[in-house]
């Protein structure tokens, strides 16, 4: 029998932070970035301006490559569910695999056909088939990302359930996957892909533009992106601030952890309402040993009023209680990030307005253009620390109050234990190195070498037949034709 913090419960924790932290540096730009090429789609198809369609078919490469990075990271953590937490997998099979087959049925499979008629559809479908495609990509992984965030939510607020005889049953299907965590913490991680996508599309603009490589082409892009960024980066902002208002009343534990709350009352007796810029836990986890502290800050952040009660650590039996160190610091650090990505936007539109936002002006503000290729990292680390924030608050339990971490995990040796997280560490990186050698080699060709839209989409001129029909588009015969190049 496993006992709670012995060395095989530390390892399959480490292990599956490892997988997780791997896996969601891919999934959450192939969520976002399917509505943005979708948005570039329309462009291009609304207006006739053949730049959107090399910025769609740039970003489209980019696409492919992370996509294919999200799935092989995926099947990985798939695995490491039986493997690192069988009993856990068991008990919550009643509502896991359902949810999980819902996942599949409305989310894989569709996106699975329509990601190969976006992919391998140009020229061998009509434009608006192919926009549709895209669309259903975008769709598609939304949904996937929703029955996701059910499961995981579920997990910190597991509504709708009994416990009996080992296995999670469910009483009701509706709060169960409409749980308390979820109604803000899916808004909260999607707003997330988009902002995160929108980005990714400004840092690689403003990289082109600093190097003079296209820059009006990357120009056009980058100010819509921005303005779009004006409008996510606080909608984002406003989202957390409620789902961790949601997390006080229904994770009081995690919430405290986030803040380094230890004591609901003063020792005069008075309610502590005070908001810590940084504090150092002591080793036995009931107190600080250092804090900068700001007064009414933590009510009002909470409960929106000024001495509103928030309760502490010491509301809960030892026993109970998550670590501070990580969630304390990793949530400053994720709200930090959306306040200087919400400055990035105010800055760039700021030029704007000023009339210095073409691809000449822009490059006399290169700290505005760095800033820019930086915040292209900034909201990845931001989905880190949230994700750790969530997992790592919700502590020492796997399913918040109902069962504990060291009841899922797999009876396991150490040495079995360190076998699995080696492979793991592994491939993981292998996977991370091979995408950034391929995204690498994306951005140093560029968009020179996209042949225009013409050569796929072929127009009859005048008077000419309109033959050459595949499946709605206009294929040219010579399309699918073997290259006998021998420079190849």
């Amino acid at each position: 029998m496993l006992l709670e913090n012995t060395m095989p419960v530390l390892l399959s924790r480490l292990d599956f932070a490892w997988i997780t932290s791997m896996h969601i540096l891919w999934t959450p730009m192939t969520i976002g970035m399917s509505w943005l090429l979708f948005a570039l789609e329309i462009a291009w198809l609304k207006t006739g301006d053949e730049r959107w369609y090399k910025l769609n078919r740039f970003f489209e490469k980019i696409f492919i490559i992370n996509f294919g990075a999200g799935v092989a990271t995926g099947v990985t953590m798939e695995m490491a569910f039986g493997i690192l937490y069988g009993p856990f997998s068991q008990a919550v099979g009643p509502f896991f695999g359902n949810i999980l087959g819902f996942e599949t049925i409305t989310a894989f499979m569709y996106e699975a056909g329509f990601i190969g008629l976006m992919v391998f559809g140009w020229g061998k479908v009509s434009k608006g088939m192919h926009a549709f495609a895209t669309f259903n990509v975008g769709l598609s992984s939304t949904l996937s990302a929703m029955w996701i965030l059910v499961a995981n939510s579920w997990m910190q607020s597991p509504n709708g359930v009994v416990l009996k005889h080992g296995l999670f049953q469910v009483t009701n299907w509706w709060h169960a996957i409409l749980n308390d965590n979820f109604v803000w913490g899916f808004p909260h991680m999607w707003v997330a892909c988009l902002e995160l996508a929108l980005f990714v599309f400004a840092a690689v603009s403003s990289w082109f533009i600093l190097k003079n490589r296209n820059a009006d082409l990357f120009t056009k892009l980058l100010k819509p992106t921005l303005l779009a960024l004006l409008i996510v980066a606080p909608i984002q902002i406003f989202i957390g601030d409620t789902l961790g208002r949601d997390v006080a009343m229904t994770q009081p534990t995690s919430l405290a952890a986030m803040e380094g709350h230890y004591h609901t009352y003063l020792p005069n007796g008075k309610v502590n309402t005070g908001w810590h810029l940084i504090a150092f836990p002591n080793a036995k986890n009931d107190g600080n040993s250092f804090a900068i502290t700001i007064p009414h800050v933590l009510s009002l952040l909470e409960t929106h009023t000024w001495n509103g009660k928030v309760t502490g650590m010491d509301s809960f039996p030892a026993k109970d209680r998550p670590d501070v160190w990580v969630p304390f610091y990793a949530f400053r650090a994720m709200v930090a990030i959306g306040f200087f990505l919400f400055f990035v936007a105010l800055w760039g539109n700021w030029l704007r307005l000023r009339g210095q936002f073409n691809a000449q002006a822009l490059r006399k503000h290169p700290w505005f253009l760095r800033s820019v290729v930086f915040s292209g990292f900034l909201p990845y680390l931001a989905i880190w620390c949230g994700w750790w924030t969530r997992e790592i608050g919700r502590q020492p339990w796997v399913v918040y109050n109902l069962m504990r971490t060291y009841q899922g995990v797999s009876h396991m040796s150490v040495g079995q234990e360190i076998f699995w997280f080696a492979g793991y560490i592994v491939f993981e990186l292998v996977v991370w190195s091979g995408a950034w050698y391929f995204f690498s080699r994306v951005i140093a060709k560029g968009v020179d070498d996209i042949a225009p839209s013409d050569t796929l989409f072929h127009h009859p001129d005048a008077g000419e037949a309109d033959t050459g029909r595949a499946g709605g588009g206009f294929a040219k015969p010579t399309f699918a034709k073997p290259t006998m190049d021998k420079s190849l």
